[in-house]
């Protein structure tokens, strides 16, 4: 990215060892938080090699800048200005190169909104459209790529979260919980 004239920014990837680090706040975080301690090696064991299966089948996925943060408290809308300039964006420094399914993922599967499976299939059926309009785009690999990229973001909020309770006392996070379990439910849900 040109970030003053002469300069270029690189933008690092989000690669498996990203994604498997942020995947195992799942396993060294919530597990031991409903289950009274920490999961067994062969749970963990099991655990990784599921995802590294799933992650297996990222390596066609379409790669873009993903901003990671990308659901509603991140998104602005500015009604005095026009056209596209009325959507602003915040917290973007996180961004990364990775699956283009992530950002949908985590827009229509909103961790402090609550979206309907039917919002969440018509965002997901908008994306879909625009992108085939556009050409070039391979559906059934980024239905795909969304099922595992918001099974694992939603894997790495319920750590998260209740990481951000035990550790650093905030517990207005665990409100959350049921709905990130509903929405891992719904990605567990598709056939990848």
């Amino acid at each position: 990215l040109a970030a003053a004239p002469g300069v270029v920014h690189d933008v690092p990837p989000f690669d498996r060892d990203a994604m498997l680090i942020e995947a195992d706040l799942l396993i060294d975080w919530y597990v031991p938080a409903i289950s009274g301690g920490p999961a067994s090696d062969a749970l963990r064991s099991g655990y990784h090699r599921t995802w590294n299966a799933l992650l297996d089948r990222l390596q066609g996925s379409e790669y873009t800048l993903m901003l990671r943060d990308f659901h509603s408290p991140n998104i602005i809308w500015r009604g005095e200005r026009s056209g596209l300039d009325r959507l602003g964006i915040v917290d973007v420094q996180d961004a990364l190169i990775g699956p283009a399914a992530y950002d949908v993922a985590s827009l229509a599967m909103d961790a402090r909104v609550t979206i309907p499976p039917e919002i969440e299939q018509r965002t997901l059926d908008a994306y879909v459209a625009a992108r085939r309009a556009a050409g070039g785009f391979d559906e059934a690999g980024f239905l795909e790529a969304y099922a595992i990229m918001a099974a694992q973001r939603n894997s790495k909020i319920l750590g998260i979260f209740v990481r951000l309770e035990k550790r650093d006392g905030k517990p207005y996070y665990l409100r959350h919980l049921p709905r990130i379990r509903d929405y891992l439910r719904r990605a567990l849900s598709h056939p990848a």
